[in-house]
């Protein structure tokens, strides 16, 4: 055989064995990551088990403390959603955004560029929960008087401020370590957050209640006491956490490759720009929350006393939110595992990790969300009478809020997928068109004195249907990628 031939069959022969050797090597890292995504998960979902049902325990210990009760829980519910609104502007976005960033310079290896997004991320969002703080302590009096006309709701904001700060740090520090695939610290601090918020609600309030002899404003401040406590001992585990892990993360930047430096002011404009679309999503949902505040209780004064209106919206603030919360809360470990997942496969070019991922994923919150749905919805009354032997009314509101669940898990999901993406505004606009409809018709219905506080709940379920067509809709047309929804 003359050698040009043999040199050309040997040469093709290579080809092939290198081809195959990177083809499995392909394999070999899909399924790492496919690993690597389950597995984070995993431990979202059992983080979030646990804080749930370590919330239950105080809620229902609140709701049945004797000079609590639902009166109690309209107080609180009604400061957290102001002290929502403001988190959300300050920090709710960041995580998901900086795990974006992050994971996407480290899929090309710039494990330089991702840290220095940390750094930068910190000192802006530091600066920002300061003044979201500032903004709350100054402006309790206005708003618990002026805005909500819940004036007992006042110390407790005051006593709520401090955490927006600790929160907006924390949230920043949580997305770094998303974006390195490295959920386990967030799924800690969570848990550790959580526990001590527990222990020290029911012990702060206790102790506030012997001192005050069972005052009902006094022991909501205690409560939220707690929470910032609390939110305070979550960022100090991951300040520590980083300590230890910050001989590795100078390793990683000493072999980075594909380093592009870039100023300060583009990436703080480049962060800005990812967090505000994920914060107006969140804002939104904040939004829907804060619409209850400001009509429920308006609206039931007219035909209810103080007292009684401010007890019917302590069901549906209190009771009613934990509960049809609990498939939501589960269900955010897809949400925050699928954003720095999907990014890091889009910033590969693998889109069939994005479609595997994405179609695993709702397949996955279908099965949490339909049987809470319909548990809920039969076995509404069983379930307020068993947890909350002395205050077990709300049936008919924890009926017509079940009917949301399966929705608003999906519509949790969709938007992951979507921000992961790089489609951030989808999500805002379809949320932007549920708070619409559900202010339209609130202010049309909810002053009807036959049916109070029920509108509140159709209300939520007004859009969800429609708010999740948009974005699949959106997720096909724009992005080319079929979801098995």
């Amino acid at each position: 055989m003359p050698r040009n031939k043999i040199g050309i069959t040997e040469r093709l022969k290579k080809h092939k064995n290198t081809h195959r050797r990177t083809k499995h090597i392909d394999v070999e890292q899909r399924e790492e990551t496919k690993q690597g995504f389950l597995q984070g998960v995993l431990t979202l979902m059992f983080s979030q088990v646990l804080i749930k049902l370590l919330g239950m325990v105080y809620t229902l210990y609140l709701t049945n403390r004797e000079g609590f009760g639902d009166e109690g829980n309209g107080i609180v519910s009604s400061s957290y959603q102001i002290y929502a609104m403001l988190l959300t502007i300050s920090s709710i976005g960041v995580p998901n955004a900086i795990s974006k960033l992050v994971s996407e310079r480290v899929a090309v290896g710039d494990h330089k560029g991702a840290y220095r997004i940390f750094k930068i991320a910190f000192a802006t969002f530091a600066i920002i929960g300061l003044i979201g703080s500032l903004m709350l302590f100054l402006g309790a009096g206005i708003i618990s008087k002026q805005w909500l006309k819940i004036p007992e709701a006042e110390m407790t904001m005051v006593a709520l401020s401090p955490a927006i700060f600790f929160v907006a740090i924390a949230s920043v520090m949580r997305g770094y370590f998303n974006g390195r695939q490295n959920v386990k610290a967030t799924a800690r601090s969570q848990t550790l957050e959580q526990v001590f918020k527990t222990l020290l609600t029911i012990i702060i309030v206790e102790i506030v209640a012997i001192i005050s002899n069972v005052s009902t404003v006094w022991m909501a401040a205690g409560a939220t006491v707690a929470t910032t406590l609390a939110t305070f001992v979550g960022f100090g585990y991951l300040f520590l956490y980083y300590k230890t892990v910050r001989r590795e993360i100078a390793l990683e930047i000493k072999s980075t490759v594909n380093y592009k430096y870039e100023r300060v002011k583009n990436i703080i404009k480049k962060i800005l720009m990812v967090s505000i679309p994920i914060s107006l999503t969140a804002i939104m949902s904040s939004l829907n929350k804060n619409i209850d505040s400001f009509t429920v209780v308006r609206s039931l004064k007219e035909f209810l006393p103080e007292n009684e209106a401010l007890a019917q919206y302590g069901i549906l603030g209190g009771k009613v939110d934990m509960l049809t919360s609990l498939p939501l809360s589960i269900n955010v470990a897809f949400a925050t595992a699928l954003v720095p997942a999907i990014s890091a496969a889009k910033a590969r070019k693998d889109k069939k990790t994005i479609v595997q991922k994405s179609s695993f994923s709702l397949m996955t919150s279908m099965l949490i969300a339909l049987p809470c749905t319909v548990g809920m919805f039969i076995f509404a009354g069983p379930i307020l009478r068993l947890l909350f032997p002395n205050a077990s009314n709300g049936t008919v509101i924890l009926q017509i809020s079940a009917l949301t669940i399966i929705f608003t898990v999906l519509d949790q999901t969709i938007n992951a997928i979507l921000q992961g993406y790089g489609k951030l505004r989808v999500p805002a606009m379809a949320l932007g068109c549920r708070s619409n409809c559900k202010i339209n018709i609130k202010f049309s219905i909810s002053a009807k004195p036959c049916i109070w506080s029920k509108w509140s709940c159709m209300g939520i379920s007004c859009m969800s249907c429609n708010s999740i067509l948009n974005i699949n809709s959106s997720s096909k047309k724009s992005n080319k990628i079929k979801l098995n929804i």
